[in-house]
């Protein structure tokens, strides 16, 4: 299993690879460490987040989001340009021809594990369906409690 995780002491960008044989997860800026659960280490569907320990994770495709946004504006700009020249049949054709690459990709990408707490990703783990899809009840108590956090931390400077 891959983890990709900002460190929580100094925020640095971090991919670990976790194996059977890993026991501790660290940082590469700093001196930040937590050991791995052994169940974690099995490689199985990880019960929970490897660097906080949460256990509400997400499932989501592991597409990169801005290639996405990227896709959906180039195929509306070019809609709407084949529009403009009153040319209907390709501005549908251009959006037929987007939602059929977005259906494949969408057909072969695969799932990750996301954390809803430190949004760290959990890379090619088996999964066997113990996480659900984005729930926005839980993001949001997770964003309201982030954000409590943050105030008291403010507050005790």
């Amino acid at each position: 299993m891959q983890i990709v995780f900002a460190c929580p002491t100094c925020g640095g960008h971090n991919v670990a690879d976790v194996v059977s044989e890993t026991a501790e997860l660290h940082c590469t800026s700093c001196m930040w460490q937590r050991p791995v659960l052994a169940e974690n280490r099995l490689g199985q569907e990880p019960k929970d987040c490897v660097v906080c320990g949460s256990s509400d994770l997400w499932r989501q495709k592991d597409f990169p989001q801005r290639v996405g946004v990227l896709m959906v504006a180039t195929g509306a700009l070019l809609s709407t340009i084949f529009w403009w020249y009153m040319e209907p049949a390709k501005a549908i054709g251009v959006l037929l021809v987007f939602a059929l690459i977005d259906g494949v990709l969408y057909t072969l990408m695969r799932d990750v594990l996301v954390c809803y707490r430190c949004q760290t990703r959990h890379r090619h783990a088996p999964l066997d369906g113990r996480h659900e899809r984005f729930n926005l009840e839980t993001h949001e108590r997770y964003r309201q409690e982030a954000i409590r956090l943050d105030e008291a931390q403010r507050g005790a400077k």
